[in-house]
């Protein structure tokens, strides 16, 4: 394939939802030279779904990749032992070989989702970590001074504020920056928080005599309430969501948010961006209607136009006309009267007693349209009721 060196669309994937490039000049002239570039993402399998905040570099190397380039994805089954500090500002449990290995199932199934799998070279840093001898590790960290590596901001601040830091996690930049001689990167991508290890893998190439890899970070995608991504949450949005709930988050996030996700998790040019947010600031245009717009360029992402746009016609039911979903769960109930608290269990709109109680004490649960606040009563069940929890959680009893 020839690698395209169009200047319109190298300046966009320089710029849209970058942060930070080091060395830029270099970057662009490896980019105009025609050269079939080597371009490094290292992930670890931390969990087993993937957030469109971390589908952001996947984003950015499918970029690549249309351009002709070669893209390396190292996936971190190795690393993801020790686990990554770039972010955290306490040790991170260490995850087993099992729980990796779970994680892993269905990554590859989810990153195809993002890039063309059977054009990309993958590998797991389990190849050349479990066959490295101690010695060799060792004189890799000579090269390194522990100064260095608690001067890192997040280090620093642990440390000032007396809380452990691991011997280990001091190593996990040097295993990174490895990764990198292995493949022999010219470019590494990662996120904002990750540019420490990335520029110890431009001084471990040079330590093994390789050219210096050029460094592409991207900004940081916020989650739909405005705070940091995180599980924990329930602010984020995996790439595995279904369409309806990939819809139904982003028309629930907070309108300021809407030109930071259309730069960073769509292919809407920025020149396009930049109009739609000068709109958005003088009220010339809704801002409903941009979301709607923003979610279904993202389901497109993951999915494709027609599944975009039926997740826009059952929004528009259930939220407009008032009506219940196309495709709403149907559940047998055989007693006559059951307590409210059973009943939400029983049909799986809550896990436990004890979430069921909050869920109704918040008013998020209608039977039949109505709002039942009653923990304690007992609800007699009819063919066809409707038990709803929350905006989009709906069961039918049959």
């Amino acid at each position: 394939m020839k690698i395209n060196t169009d200047d319109k669309k190298i300046k966009e994937l320089i710029s849209k939802g970058v942060e930070e490039i080091i060395e830029k000049k270099s970057l662009v002239q490896k980019l105009k030279s025609g050269k079939k570039l080597r371009v490094k993402l290292g992930i670890d399998p931390t969990g087993p779904k993937i957030h469109i905040g971390r589908a952001l570099q996947f984003q950015k190397l499918k970029q690549f990749q249309e351009l002709g380039h070669q893209i390396i994805l190292i996936i971190g089954d190795f690393t993801a032992q020790i686990g990554d500090a770039s972010d955290k500002q306490a040790m991170r449990k260490p995850l087993s070989e099992k729980e990796i290995k779970e994680n892993m199932k269905s990554y590859k199934e989810q990153i195809r989702k993002i890039i063309n799998l059977e054009k990309t070279e993958i590998h797991y840093n389990s190849e050349w970590f479990n066959k490295m001898k101690l010695k060799e590790i060792i004189s890799l960290a000579m090269n390194f001074t522990a100064q260095q590596m608690i001067q890192r901001k997040n280090f620093k601040e642990r440390w000032d504020s007396n809380k452990p830091i691991g011997l280990h996690e001091l190593l996990y930049p040097l295993l990174q920056g490895y990764d990198s001689v292995m493949v022999k990167a010219d470019i590494e991508i990662g996120g904002s928080d990750q540019l420490f290890n990335l520029k110890t893998g431009r001084e471990i190439q040079k330590i093994f005599n390789q050219p210096q890899q050029d460094i592409i970070t991207l900004k940081m995608l916020y989650g739909t309430d405005g705070r940091k991504m995180s599980t924990s949450w329930g602010n984020i949005i995996t790439i595995i969501d279904k369409p309806f709930d990939i819809f139904g988050k982003i028309m629930s996030m907070k309108d300021e948010l809407i030109p930071h996700y259309l730069e960073l998790c769509t292919d809407v040019p920025l020149k396009e961006i930049k109009k739609i947010e000068k709109d958005l600031s003088s009220k010339k245009v809704n801002p409903k209607e941009i979301k709607i717009k923003l979610a279904k360029e993202i389901i497109k992402n993951y999915y494709n136009k027609k599944e975009a746009d039926e997740a826009e016609k059952e929004f528009n039911k259930i939220f407009v006309k008032k009506e219940i979903p196309t495709k709403t769960k149907e559940i047998k109930i055989n007693e006559k009267n059951i307590p409210f608290l059973d009943l939400l269990v029983k049909t799986g709109l809550a896990p436990s007693k004890s979430e069921a109680k909050r869920l109704i004490l918040q008013n998020a649960v209608k039977i039949d349209n109505k709002v039942l606040n009653d923990w304690k009563k007992n609800i007699e069940i009819k063919k066809g009721m409707i038990i709803q929890v929350g905006k989009r959680k709906f069961i039918k009893i049959n």
